[in-house]
């Protein structure tokens, strides 16, 4: 895509985000080949001259994660050997950011390898969406303009009737409530919070909830769905504790095994993402939606390559922004 100065690329692991964005922006995909030698190394070649550019790359490191990283390196990389002014990384999705302390002893900081990694390639700024912990922006020595999906879900269900006194935004670890809570405000609903602890990796069990949810409408919030483990428990002791009905939302839909046999199978009435992961047809489910986050990025990008605010994105409403895939 090319606009005066400005051009946008795309990795190959969200491309149908990155030609929604163009869309937003009225322009076309920068032309660049990713692809594999032989053994599996990434090649990137740059069709185009990118000289003196502001070159916007849209990749999110989802599965396979390790594949896309390296991606996403090279194409820096690229970038940076063909004289590109400045190298935004839109990362919609950022792996490995759960891996943002030592929990135990002898255990890595993945979330500040990865930052330094993009770094020391030549990334100039990251864009970024939901980071799974806000303190991940200060792992990065270069400018991180961290956006949230979250007023984008905020604004669907205030679309279908979710809102007001009879609605309730969980949280489904203490992780969440800070989300949860501004969640809530813009519905006007009120806040519960689940507590619980975790056996092992992706294992979770409910050890108390915290809110009044008799006869509520429950909406869990969480910035990802992985195996869905800890969502489906929190969802059916909403029930038990007096929820009429319970929604899930979360910004990315990272849905590993066996995350979608267990939402179809769950009490679940609807399951709300959005696209800075895609979600394959094999794994959409008739009470899933999925909303895109392309105009949310298409502002901010528009935003960043005019020297401009970035923070008037974060509380504002995005009514007309709601769109469903």
């Amino acid at each position: 895509m090319t606009a005066g100065d400005m051009k946008i690329f795309s990795g190959s692991s969200n491309r149908k985000l990155a030609q929604r964005i163009c869309e937003e922006l009225g322009c076309e995909g920068g032309d660049i080949h990713v692809g594999r030698f032989a053994d599996g190394e990434v090649q990137v070649q740059i069709n185009e001259s990118i000289r003196g550019m502001d070159c916007f790359i849209v990749q999110s490191t989802c599965r396979p994660c390790n594949n896309n990283l390296m991606e996403l390196l090279v194409m820096i990389d690229a970038f940076r050997r063909g004289s590109a002014e400045r190298i935004v990384t839109v990362i919609p999705y950022l792996g490995y950011a759960r891996q943002d302390r030592k929990a135990r002893g002898r255990e890595p900081i993945t979330a500040k390898l990865v930052a330094n990694l993009l770094t020391m390639a030549g990334a100039d700024r990251v864009l970024a969406v939901d980071l799974h912990a806000g303190q991940i922006q200060g792992f990065f020595d270069i400018p991180v303009d961290h956006l949230t999906a979250r007023n984008l879900l905020a604004e669907y269900f205030k679309q279908q009737g979710l809102y007001g006194e009879d609605t309730v935004i969980v949280a489904p670890d203490e992780g969440a409530v800070d989300a949860v809570r501004r969640m809530a405000d813009v519905l006007d609903a009120s806040l519960a919070i689940i507590a619980k602890r975790r056996p092992g990796p992706n294992q979770a069990s409910v050890m108390e909830i915290i809110g009044d949810l008799k006869g509520m409408r429950a909406i869990m919030l969480d910035d990802m769905v992985d195996t869905a483990g800890t969502m489906v428990v929190g969802a059916e002791a909403l029930l038990e504790r007096g929820a009429a009905e319970v929604h899930c939302a979360a910004t990315h839909a990272v849905l590993s095994k066996p995350a979608t046999e267990r939402l179809e199978q769950s009490v679940f009435k609807s399951a709300v993402f959005t696209d800075t992961i895609p979600v394959p047809p094999r794994k959409r489910l008739a009470q899933m939606r999925i909303l895109s986050v392309a105009p949310l990025l298409a502002e901010a990008i528009k935003a960043i390559h005019a020297n401009a605010s970035v923070s008037v994105l974060l509380n504002k409403r995005q009514t007309h922004i709601v769109k469903i895939l």
